[in-house]
């Protein structure tokens, strides 16, 4: 391996969409960053269903080379000349974009604006599970749903997360908790209903029955806000009864089929979060992911949100990544699961 190549696992073509992707070892050229550009040398990465949907919508007659992988948690090794945030030796984390390619490589390249300090009480791996999922929840929260930063500011009020011991759902349970909302869990199994409470659900109902009995038992009326992290579609009754007159939903899939007509006399907002939208249109506000990355690292170190890894693999060959993605594509996978370095074939 030359100075000027990196090791990296990639596809060229997609293959089944049942399977998971088939990686391959591969050395390719080492990425030099310019402009605001970092170049981190990656110690552990996260899986995410945002990485096999990117293989699941490339043309099978496309066998350019496509690399996955965003979430990354690792260390500055070189800066671009206009970078201002970090620089050589820094430890970070984040989840890139889409519109580049992702961190299954030995080093990375990463616009600074969408990277974070990694938390210090926690190791690469703790640190790589929560990026994707955190820029998620936190935009939803505070950018899609106008929910208050402050306590005091969500006295009373109450939020439906749909997919509670998800990734994603791992991490909004524990913000909303933290932002004093009173939190309702979707869960089916005993393992995902004491998952959710750990992380801070005050209740969990179960996500395959009817929701407005469920919650009539725990003596809500319904809920001020929704949060759905699984198809929306297969709960739009659901929420249309349960959402409050003035509520607001987010959903971070799209919907297939038309929105239910209860939404309306409600005048209820509905929201949709993808935490990639300010990179793929570079925004102005796009350094809004390294600031919320900073604040939630501090959260992270002062004790009041934990990291959601359930389970750490390592090396990052082409054996874990497959192993890891068909759990996630099993649809009942609890938190995180992480790769640790080196790359190895």
């Amino acid at each position: 391996m030359s100075a000027n190549t990196m090791k990296a696992l990639g596809f060229y073509k997609p293959g089944p969409k049942s399977q998971p992707p088939r990686f391959e070892f591969i050395e390719v050229e080492r990425p030099v960053p310019t402009g605001r550009n970092l170049l981190v040398e990656v110690r552990a990465v996260s899986v995410n269903p945002t990485d096999f949907r990117t293989r699941d919508a490339k043309d099978e007659n496309d066998d350019s080379l496509t690399i996955v992988g965003r979430d990354v948690a690792g260390v500055v090794v070189e800066a671009g000349e206009e970078c201002t945030l970090f620089k050589e030796g820094d430890e970070v984390y984040y989840a890139g974009t889409t519109i580049a390619q992702g961190g299954h490589s030995e080093v990375h390249l990463v616009d600074e604006r969408l990277v974070g300090k990694k938390p210090k009480s926690l190791d690469f791996a703790e640190a790589a599970a929560l990026p994707l999922t955190s820029i998620t929840a936190w935009e939803a929260y505070f950018d899609r749903l106008g929910i208050s930063h402050l306590v005091e500011g969500n006295a009373g009020k109450s939020i439906l997360i749909i997919g509670a011991a998800g990734g994603v759902g791992s991490i909004a349970t524990q913000i909303a908790k933290r932002v004093g909302l009173t939190v309702i869990g979707t869960a089916s199994r005993p393992e995902t209903k004491e998952w959710a409470m750990q992380h801070g659900a005050d209740y969990t109902i179960n996500h395959m029955e009817q929701f407005d009995a469920q919650l009539k038992t725990l003596g809500l009326s319904g809920v001020h806000y929704i949060f759905c992290l699984t198809n929306v579609d297969d709960h739009m009754s659901n929420m249309a009864k349960v959402i409050l007159p003035q509520g607001k939903i987010c959903s971070i899939l799209p919907a297939q089929k038309p929105l239910d007509i209860a939404l309306f006399s409600k005048s209820v907002t509905f929201a949709y979060e993808l935490m990639y939208t300010r990179s793929m249109f570079h925004t102005e506000d796009m350094i809004a992911q390294h600031e919320l990355l900073n604040e939630l690292a501090d959260w992270v170190d002062a004790g009041k949100v934990k990291t959601t890894m359930t389970e750490r693999m390592s090396p990052i060959n082409s054996s874990n990544l497959e192993q890891a993605y068909g759990k996630l594509m099993s649809g009942r996978t609890i938190g995180k699961i992480v790769l640790e370095g080196p790359i190895e074939s």
